[in-house]
This record gives structure tokens, C-alpha cells and sequence, in this order.
């Protein structure tokens, strides 16, 4: 009995050790450029989005190849900088997504160095991957641009909607990919606003700019269940997850106040920056001050993924059909505007992998 009892104690044990045998693994090296987004196709092509926020900057899209060389994708033309047409080149290229058909999209905020969005250069991107060919275009002209400042995308090819974070405005954006109009929900809400008593410390340091101001942020990052059932969403500057079911969210019959009643707060989930989530329903999140990435389970439950000091602002993240969950280091803390105008990132930047088992 005895011995069966330890056996029983042993084997829980080595149970609950499985979450933090995961050991982060470096998939990719950029040098000095700064990357954001990922995204990784059916056929596991690996794609990386350069924001424009400092003079160390080359491509605003680049294709990742095995031996970790970089392509403008989906052409040089359209990674030359050129702010007389910025309709027709990238400015400052954010979120990336792969839908279920395999095609990706781009953001593209037009906003560079964290400036104001410029109107005329705000656009998402459907690109075709078998032809590498943009297929469509949305503007967005029915935005007030000039406030909005877009950060993440999800989209639902079956029913043809764009899902889309707007922190400038502390709200998310509905787009109909047919007709191009777009609706602004839960604008201002607490499940979209950041929590003003919410100040990041990394490294043992108050993240501030050089005028004093805590980082703060409204609902950034989202994700949707592959089955497009939830929209899970959340403020990086706030330490709870929220999440609403898609049907509500193209339900044009509801008024706002109904529509925040349908709003879930699934409680306390440490801070995060993007989100995804896997084919089992999990939704991953990086917490920047632990230098952790946790997933909450479709029941609600929060778990440990890895715990690493290289995670420095795990910002985006794309599944690849091995298994493993890639998520980008972008420093944002590092920056000069943070630190008294003194850069203290550490090249080179670089893009992480860990292997993942859906629970």
C-alpha cells in the first residue's frame, strides 16, 4: 500500500511539473529590426511585421525563410518607404493573421515612430498566399483615422467579418468585409479601458516615458476560437480577460447597453500584450513583468507555459502545425522614449518558439 501510495504522490507530482518543462527555444534572429507581428501559413510559412518606430528599420513585412533570411513580402515596391503615397506602400505594419482559407492579413495602422495615424496610409491587407498577390484592400474611411490607432486583427472567413482592437478609442471595430463598413463597440467600456492604478515594472523598473507617464494601454490584444465562437479580448494596462461571443458582437438588432450585458469577465489573468489562441480552444498570453506566457484552458483555468528571461514584451504570436507556439521579443520597455532617451535594447531582436500540448 505503502509503495502504491508513492507511486500515486510521485506520478501527481511529475503531473504538475509538466506545465514548466517547456523550454523556450530562439527560432530566429533580426539584428537591429524590431519585430511585432507573426504569423505562420498552412504550409508553415513564417511571416514578420517591422513597425516603424525607430530609424533601424528595412522592411515593414518580411517573409522568414528556414535559414532565417528575410524577403519583402509581398514585394520590395511595397516595402519601400514613401510617405507621398502611403496608400500604396507600408507605413508602419502591425498585426499579422492567417485565416482558415490561408490567406494573411496586414495592418497596417500608419502610424510611425508612435505618432498619430496617417489617414491616407490606414489599411488592412488580404493577400492571396498561393499567388502572393494582394487581393483586397480596406480603408476604413468611415473611422474617425485621425483618432484611431488599430492594433490587432482576427478574421472569420466563413462569415466575412473583421474583428479589429482599437486602443486609441478603447473599443473594438467589427469590419463586414463585403460591404467595408465597420462598426465601433463596447467604446469605452471597462472591458476596453485600461485600469489607470495598473503601472508595469520590469526589470524592477516603472515603465515611464521621459515625461513621467505610466505606459498604459486600452483592449489591445485578441483572439478568436478557431471554431469563431469567442472573441477574447483584453487592455494590456489591466490585469482581467474578457471575452464575448461573436454572435452578439454581428448582432446589429442589439443596443449598446444589451450588447455589454452579453460581455464575460473571466477574472484575474496577469498582464498581457497579444493573444492567440489554439485549435483546442486555449488562449495564450504573455505577461511582460514575470517573463511569462500563460494560456487560460476553455474552462477557465490559468496555466504556466514557460517562465524565461529572454521573453523581454512578448508582444504577437502564430501556432505553426508542429506544435509550437513562436511569439516575437519586441523590448518596447527598451526604447528610448522609456528610458530617458537612451535606447537600452539588446540586439539582436529575435523571434521564440516553445512547444505546446493543448490541455
Amino acid at each position: 500500500m505503502k509503495a502504491a501510495l508513492f507511486a500515486l504522490l510521485l506520478s501527481s507530482v511529475i503531473s504538475l511539473g509538466q506545465s514548466n518543462k517547456s523550454q523556450l527555444e530562439e527560432a530566429v534572429s533580426f539584428g537591429p529590426y524590431q519585430p511585432v507581428g507573426v504569423a505562420i501559413s498552412k504550409q508553415n510559412r513564417l511571416f514578420v511585421s517591422f513597425p516603424r518606430w525607430s530609424d533601424k528599420y528595412q522592411y515593414g513585412l518580411a517573409e522568414i525563410s528556414k535559414d532565417g533570411q528575410r524577403t519583402p513580402f509581398p514585394d520590395a515596391a511595397w516595402n519601400r518607404w514613401d510617405t507621398n503615397a502611403p496608400q500604396q506602400h507600408f507605413v508602419s505594419v502591425q498585426a499579422l493573421f492567417i485565416d482558415q482559407d490561408d490567406a494573411l492579413w496586414v495592418l497596417d495602422p500608419a502610424n510611425p515612430n508612435f505618432g498619430k495615424s496617417m489617414p491616407a496610409g490606414v489599411k488592412l491587407l488580404r493577400i492571396d498566399l498561393a499567388t502572393n498577390r494582394i487581393t483586397n484592400t480596406y480603408r476604413f474611411d468611415d473611422l474617425p483615422l485621425a483618432q484611431t490607432s488599430l492594433n490587432d486583427v482576427q478574421v472569420d472567413p466563413r462569415r466575412q467579418v473583421a474583428y479589429l482592437s482599437d486602443p486609441g478609442r478603447a473599443c473594438l471595430v467589427v469590419l463586414d468585409l463585403k460591404t467595408q463598413k465597420s462598426r465601433s463597440l463596447l467604446l469605452k467600456h471597462s472591458s476596453t479601458t485600461a485600469d489607470p492604478g495598473v503601472v508595469l515594472k520590469i526589470d524592477g523598473k516603472e515603465v515611464r516615458d521621459n515625461n513621467g507617464k505610466a505606459f498604459s494601454s486600452n483592449v489591445n490584444g485578441i483572439a478568436l476560437t478557431p471554431d469563431f465562437r469567442y472573441l477574447y479580448y483584453r487592455p494590456i494596462t489591466k490585469k482581467r480577460l474578457y471575452r464575448i461571443e461573436t454572435k452578439y458582437l454581428n448582432d446589429i438588432s442589439l443596443t449598446d447597453q444589451q450588447l455589454i450585458g452579453m460581455v464575460e469577465d473571466l477574472g484575474e489573468a496577469g498582464i498581457s500584450h497579444g493573444m492567440i489562441a489554439d485549435q483546442a480552444g486555449n488562449v495564450y498570453m504573455g505577461d511582460s513583468p514575470t517573463k511569462t506566457i500563460r494560456r487560460m484552458t476553455p474552462a477557465g483555468q490559468l496555466q504556466t507555459v514557460v517562465t524565461d528571461e529572454r521573453l523581454l514584451w512578448p508582444d504577437s504570436y502564430a501556432i505553426d502545425r508542429d506544435g509550437y507556439l513562436y511569439v516575437t521579443a519586441a523590448q518596447y520597455e527598451r526604447l528610448p522614449k522609456f528610458n530617458g532617451g537612451v535606447s537600452q535594447v539588446k540586439e539582436p531582436f529575435r523571434l521564440y518558439k516553445v512547444k505546446i500540448t493543448p490541455q
